[in-house]
């Protein structure tokens, strides 16, 4: 069975590299580039709005849709915010080196423009059923919008896939990871962990995106403040270790004398398929959390859509990142068996004592918990624009079954699972992009043009 699992690591690596390689790193990237030009920079001048929209000032119960502005920000807050910036930072660091951080970091700044376009789109183009209830995301984009429902089924079929890695089994394969560091005895019982996290999320999807946003709408802000005040107070602590740490991030992340061609550009591809985990700016999963927001203005959920890339990659996997390198834990200053949520878990200990690594433990069984729920709502929404309504229930039964395969299996398979799947279910996407860039350039203009400071 060992040499089953580590046959399936080594092809799944192979092929996990030559689908981020430097084609993809351009695709990606490059159309971040291309919207924030073609929207004028949407992502700054519209940054200040975005957190008014937030707070909930235009906010009407009587507009279309389910959940609020902050809801939905949290739900996809949820699905992003928690393994990426714990598990997925380090990562990027032990392979790519503190180089990867400098590639985050661009795919995030460009992400928010990608965010913004496919978050509009997906308010324009949704499904709003007798009931009340929405179905949106880019196979509704495609499907209604550009009239390539083909299309939009092969990205519904790819996110299907992804929702049981990027968004299941990664993120239960990070609890036990994070636990066993904690509690190394732990290791022996990755299942029990497994099933326990699969019971408690099976208790929640079962409702649905109400009930999910309820959930993440409290977890993760709280967790997300928990997690950051550890942060800055290790930064604050180790002020002076700082501006090293950025001279080292942008030295890596550039210099070829100092980190070699070969180290460049594995910086790069882990950056940006980290990046990519971390905030899913391009991926195409955020718009189905997004399309259920109520509101009338399909620019409104784009606004505070784009504020997910910020918050989770400029800020929170920064902080992250920063202590890692600060404490020294990369790199032959590494322990070779760390990797991922365990990583950081060892740089926050190097800090605040075995109090550091319970911060990163229990926040990551939180940030996890609630990105797993988040996760299977886009899955859902896949499997009915697939199947039909009927498939959804199976699918989550099934979904919540794989939580405990996710728990017992080697993190680099699971990873390399996810990068897979990631850049697959981007394509048709990234497709629905570049067709209706144009519509969302119409409709930012329209409805700047209407003041929207005192717009309601």
């Amino acid at each position: 069975m060992q040499a089953l699992l580590d046959s399936l690591t080594h092809y799944s690596g192979v092929i996990a590299g030559q689908v981020w390689g430097l084609p993809a790193i351009v695709l990606l990237v490059g159309t971040g580039i291309w919207l924030t030009f073609r929207l004028g920079f949407v992502q700054f001048r519209g940054f200040r709005h975005a957190w008014a929209l937030v707070t909930g000032r235009y906010d009407r119960r009587t507009d279309p849709g389910e959940v609020t502005h902050f809801q939905a920000l949290s739900t996809a807050l949820s699905a992003t915010v928690g393994t990426g910036n714990i598990a997925g930072v380090a990562t990027a660091i032990a392979f790519g080196g503190p180089g990867a951080v400098f590639w985050m970091w661009v795919t995030a700044l460009f992400g928010m423009a990608t965010k913004f376009t496919s978050c509009t789109l997906a308010l324009k183009y949704r499904d709003i059923h007798p009931d009340g209830t929405v179905s949106g995301g880019p196979m509704y984009t495609l499907a209604n919008g550009l009239g390539m429902r083909r299309t939009g089924m092969a990205f519904a079929a790819f996110a299907l896939i992804a929702s049981f890695g990027i968004g299941n089994m990664v993120q239960a394969n990070s609890v036990a990871d994070g636990l066993t560091y904690i509690f190394p005895a732990a290791k022996a019982y990755a299942l029990y962990i497994g099933v326990t996290l699969a019971i408690l999320v099976g208790l929640v999807i079962i409702g649905g995106i109400k009930r999910i946003a309820r959930v993440t709408s409290r977890i993760v802000p709280f967790m997300a403040v928990a997690y950051c005040a550890a942060a800055l107070l290790i930064l604050f602590l180790n002020a002076d270790r700082i501006p090293d740490a950025f001279a080292t991030i942008f030295n890596l992340a550039l210099n070829p004398w100092a980190a070699g061609g070969a180290a460049i550009g594995e910086a790069m591809r882990y950056g940006v398929a980290r990046g990519v985990f971390s905030n899913e700016a391009g991926l195409g999963s955020a718009p189905m959390a997004h399309a259920a927001a109520r509101t009338k203005e399909p620019v409104r959920e784009g606004l505070v859509a784009m504020l997910g890339p910020f918050i989770d990659t400029l800020v929170i996997c920064t902080m992250t990142a920063l202590v890692i390198v600060i404490m020294g834990a990369w790199g032959e200053q590494r322990p070779a068996t760390l990797s991922g949520a365990a990583l950081s878990a060892f740089a926050f200990e190097q800090a605040l004592g075995q109090a550091g690594s319970w911060v990163v433990g229990f926040g990551l069984m939180f940030f996890a918990y609630s990105t797993i729920i988040a996760w299977s709502y886009y899955g859902d929404r896949s499997a009915e624009f697939l199947f039909g309504s009927r498939a959804v229930l199976p699918y989550r039964i099934v979904y919540t079954v794989l939580v405990v395969v996710g728990a017992a299996v080697p993190l680099k398979l699971v990873w390399n699972f996810a990068d897979i799947a990631n850049m697959f279910m981007a394509i048709p996407n990234l497709v629905s992009l570049w067709l209706l860039a144009g519509v969302v350039k119409k409709l930012q203009a329209e409805y700047f043009a209407r003041q929207p400071g005192n717009h309601a």
